[in-house]
């Protein structure tokens, strides 16, 4: 079994001023997204689904189709991609969308997308984010090891020094969990940075606590999680319930941190929290685009990547 990828791109992209998902940023113009699949691939996905807008799902595709085309897995076997759109109509026909909304339904509602074209064990990431090679490995570890089980899901979280940007404070989530790595709970920081005396501070959006020292080894969420198929049914019925409660609003959104909350505490799944000892890195904001094309020709230069990636 070859575990599928899903890949979060239907993102404006409003801060970053662009379509920061064909952004290339590697020393051959690669883009982050290039580098999740090539380590992805490495790990022994075979499918990748991208989450796209309407509007730039004709670029995107063509750009991909020439890209890729000749990669194969590890199996030898061709990579497959498909193409699902999001937009603010896709919603339960019950429902009557707010003609006045113009932002998206959010991150649980885009991987809702992807529900009739995933029937295997699947990873959902970011797609201007940097997760790294050892994150894919074990990700894709966890796929096959829970294919044809459900109820079992998991969230790979990074040490929370390994998230921080050199450019100013960053929101993260910092994950709980019990005896057995289960989460019980993401618990969300915003302003989180690095002081001159090398502690972590941030603030605590759930209590109201300004400038708290964080466990610099806290592992926290950086939206990279495995699921078998069964979460859609599941997910879909929480969707439901969340626009009973706010189809009328115009900000509100559906995130899988919420969905993921409401099925362990109503007793229908749990969450491994897996760790990874990968560094991430990505582009929020343009003033972050040379770092991050430093880093890249820097793991180009170390012999992690060739250069072009692909051929």
């Amino acid at each position: 079994m070859k575990p599928t990828l899903l890949v979060l791109a239907a993102g404006m992209g409003s801060r970053y001023g662009g379509l920061k998902q064909m952004d290339g940023l590697g020393p051959n113009g690669e883009t982050i997204i290039d580098y999740s699949i090539y380590d992805a691939v490495k790990a022994g996905f075979g499918k990748v689904v991208y989450i796209v807008r309407e509007y730039f799902r004709e670029q995107f595709e063509d750009a991909v189709k020439a890209k890729y085309q000749g990669v194969k897995c590890i199996d030898g076997e061709p990579l497959e991609f498909q193409f699902v759109v999001q937009e603010l109509d896709k919603i339960p026909a019950r429902f009557t969308l707010n003609p006045e909304r113009q932002k998206p339904w959010g991150t649980a509602h885009a991987v809702l997308m992807a529900k009739d074209v995933i029937h295997e064990p699947f990873a959902v990431i970011n797609g201007d984010d940097y997760y790294g090679k050892e994150s894919f490995k074990v990700l894709g570890d966890w796929c096959r090891a829970h294919e044809g089980s459900a109820g079992s899901y998991c969230i790979v979280g990074f040490e929370l020094d390994h998230t921080l940007s050199e450019s100013g404070g960053v929101s993260r989530g910092i994950c709980h969990y019990d005896e057995d790595r289960r989460l019980t709970s993401i618990e969300e920081h915003l302003n989180i940075a690095k002081e001159t005396d090398g502690k972590v501070y941030g603030d605590n959006s759930v209590n109201g606590e300004t400038h708290v020292e964080l466990d610099s080894k806290a592992l926290c969420s950086m939206n990279m999680w495995g699921f078998t198929p069964d979460y859609f049914a599941l997910s879909e019925k929480i969707f439901e319930g969340f626009l009973e409660k706010n189809i009328g609003e115009l900000k509100k959104e559906f995130y899988i941190p919420y969905a993921i909350d409401c099925m362990i505490h109503g007793g229908q799944a749990t969450c491994d929290v897996l760790s990874t000892p990968s560094h991430w890195f990505g582009v929020t904001y343009k003033e972050d685009r040379p770092a991050v094309v430093a880093k890249f020709a820097s793991l180009v230069k170390e012999g992690v990547y060739p250069s072009p990636l692909y051929k």
